[in-house]
């Protein structure tokens, strides 16, 4: 029992190596190889036909120049160890390059197109810029006679006032003069009147007293 419990901890351990050390392989730059079912062309063929640059995962190698691996549809067999590389075959890399190079210059093409929008954008935010500095300096002269007219209008609304404050005052003169000249007209009136009266009584004093100072002829006769 012990000696078969070593065994199949052996064979245990060399397949959790061999599994440890798979990785990915590719067929060299041949026309193309077999897998087999051993190590030798006497073994039988379980897949053909694997041509250059065909991804081979690589189970584990032999001293004898062999290499077991399993294919993508999951056939595992041997195959010659000189036949895998573990790069990519030139041409494979060439035509991953020249796509690589055509993603490349499309991202290129697409930058250079983004770059000429923003260069667009940019002249357009640099003419909207100059227009907008323009109007603002139109704005600026605008706001500017506007102040000067607004204080033109404060000062004529000022004068204005101080034009009607002006003119009531003469109204209130020329009010008072219309009054004095009124009363002075009655009191001229009233003088005129009380001097045509006296004119009169003075008059009437006169014709009363010259009769009396001429001598009578009576007493011209006496004498």
């Amino acid at each position: 029992m012990t000696a078969i419990r070593l065994i199949v901890c052996t064979l245990f351990c060399l397949a959790v190596g061999a599994h440890a050390q798979a990785k990915t392989m590719y067929i060299d730059d041949t026309l193309q190889i077999n897998v087999r079912s051993g190590e030798g062309n006497q073994f039988r063929i379980l897949r053909s036909g694997l041509t250059s640059g065909t991804p081979v995962e690589l189970i584990e190698t032999s001293e004898s120049g062999y290499s077991r691996v399993r294919t993508q549809d999951g056939t595992e067999g041997w195959v010659i160890t000189r036949y895998l590389t573990d790069t990519p075959i030139a041409r494979d890399r060439l035509v991953r390059a020249n796509r690589e190079l055509q993603q490349a210059r499309t991202q290129l093409d697409a930058l250079r197109g983004e770059l000429q929008q923003l260069k667009d954008e940019r002249n357009q935010l640099a003419t909207s810029e100059s227009t907008l500095e323009t109007r603002a300096q139109s704005l600026s002269e605008e706001l500017a006679n506007l102040k000067s007219i607004s204080a033109n209008a404060l000062n004529i609304n000022q004068r204005n006032s101080e034009l009607q404050e002006e003119n009531q005052r003469l109204r209130n003169d020329v009010e008072v003069l219309t009054a004095e000249k009124e009363r002075l007209e009655t009191k001229s009136e009233s003088d005129f009147m009380l001097l045509g009266a006296g004119l009169v009584l003075l008059g009437i004093l006169l014709a009363l007293i010259i009769p009396m100072l001429k001598p009578s002829k009576k007493a011209d006769n006496w004498a």
